[in-house]
């Protein structure tokens, strides 16, 4: 159903997903959606837009959306994002907000290297790396973040991420393994950028880290955010489901 507000827009709001043919895996192309919805909520205009492998970079993208992939989704994309990295580390410096999930997490990293040796070079906007391992880490996570609360998804990975020292976590782990299993961190923040294991999707039960996104965006966009009036009645039910969930 269209959405249609009786109040004019306080602006558009651009939000682009990086490569949702290859790299939207356990359905991290909810996290656009919820985007999208909370845009509106607020009472700007949302405009989704997705970039794959070989597509005209858009210009004026406010938020950019990376999701996760198998092993062969990250082969496929890498040339191309290798092209694109110069580009996506300078408006990461710029402080352009970011949300990087599993695969494009690693990417977004130094480099990850598969269980069978070989190595995929990431793009060097986070300093992390990834090693693959026969260890699967899967189930469900809850973390603690100094800057959005409770935060609680499902990770599913076998490659295991250790943080260098120019990022910190995005949260400790309370529940689940998290980037690895040795250090209890979860995810990298650097800059505006926010970078997580966490599928199911993240958004959807996570509002804190959807509206830093956008206020965000829209303060670099427009010099301050206006916020609306969202419904968090669906989020908040689905967290109280998800926290009483096992691992």
């Amino acid at each position: 159903m269209e959405y249609v507000s009786n109040h004019a827009s306080k602006g558009t709001i651009r939000v682009l997903q990086l490569y949702p043919r290859d790299m939207n895996i356990y359905g991290d192309w909810g996290n656009a959606l919820v985007l999208q919805q909370r845009i509106r909520w607020h009472g700007y205009t949302p405009e989704l837009l997705e970039y794959n492998v070989d597509d005209e970079f858009p210009d004026d993208v406010d938020i950019i959306l990376g999701g996760g992939g198998q092993d062969s989704g990250q082969l496929i994309i890498q040339d191309d994002l290798q092209a694109r990295g110069p580009m996506l580390r300078d408006m990461a410096e710029d402080g352009t907000p970011m949300l990087v999930i599993c695969g494009l997490y690693q990417l977004f990293g130094r480099f990850f290297k598969t269980s069978s040796g070989t190595i995929i070079p990431g793009i060097g906007i986070l300093d992390v790396e990834t090693h693959g391992s026969s260890e699967r880490l899967i189930g469900n996570v809850t973390l603690d973040s100094p800057e959005f609360g409770e935060v609680l998804g499902y990770e599913n990975h076998s490659g295991q991420t250790t943080l260098g020292p120019s990022v910190r976590p995005l949260g400790m782990v309370s529940k689940g393994a998290g980037n690895n299993s040795k250090d209890g961190h979860e995810g990298a923040r650097y800059r505006n950028v926010v970078a997580s294991y966490l599928h199911g999707s993240l958004l959807p039960k996570n509002p804190a880290i959807a509206d830093f996104l956008i206020r965000t965006a829209a303060e670099r966009k427009y010099g301050t955010f206006l916020p609306g009036h969202p419904d968090d009645g669906f989020a908040m039910l689905a967290r109280e489901h998800a926290a009483r969930r096992p691992r």
